[in-house]
């Protein structure tokens, strides 16, 4: 868990900023502008483990590197705004449980293959067998598992946003088809009601008619 910022964090945090070019602000811009949109771990530049206090504090050291009223960079404001809701996601339980849950098949993805590589590599499974498990904890601590966590999380990401928007569109498509069977069906008892007004208005004419 992260710790609460102090008077003194806060002023640190301001004359480090005050000294921070605008270069710094400019690629920080760039770097937000180019994160997957899924995953809002990437935009505040966190591991997926972070606390919602890392959360916080992250986003406030980001949001005042790209303020617009600090950044020149034109699309600051846009960097800005993704920022916010990428805090808003990582500090919302519902949200957040299921990014995780994302991350965590993710990873269960990346240890089935491993343990597949580690069966044809013996020297590798006699040593993951020696350390009882800390070889694998090593592993899974490395800038390079982290990168393959990463991608693995993007692309299981757009798998589920694919899977949403398929199954909203046929929701939408379902809703649409009740809609026109609805508005039908009320035409046809329009027609209907017309058609008995018409021939009640009628009657006399019909009664007169037979009578005379």
């Amino acid at each position: 868990m992260g710790e609460t910022a102090t008077p003194d964090d806060d002023l640190l945090l301001k004359t480090f900023f005050a000294e921070v070019s605008e270069v710094e602000r400019e690629n920080e811009v760039a770097r937000i502008l180019s994160c997957f949109k899924l995953n809002p771990f990437e935009y505040l530049n966190l591991p997926f483990d972070s606390s919602p206090e890392d959360v916080k504090k992250q986003y406030r050291k980001l949001s005042l590197l790209v303020h617009p009223d600090k950044c020149k960079h034109p699309q600051a404001k846009e960097a800005f705004g993704a920022l916010a809701k990428a805090q808003q996601l990582l500090l919302d339980q519902q949200e957040r449980d299921y990014i995780l849950s994302q991350v965590m098949a993710a990873k269960d993805e990346l240890r089935a293959k491993r343990k597949k590589q580690l069966k044809k590599d013996t020297a590798s499974k006699i040593k993951s067998l020696v350390d009882e498990g800390k070889y694998e904890q090593i592993h899974e601590r490395s800038e390079e598992f982290q990168q393959e966590l990463k991608l693995k999380v993007r692309e299981i990401l757009t798998e589920q946003e694919w899977r949403r928007r398929k199954m909203q569109m046929r929701i939408s498509e379902e809703e649409g088809r009740l809609k026109k069977d609805e508005e039908e069906q009320k035409e046809m008892w329009k027609r209907k009601r017309e058609h008995e007004e018409q021939w009640e208005g009628t009657r006399e004419q019909r009664v007169c008619f037979l009578y005379f």
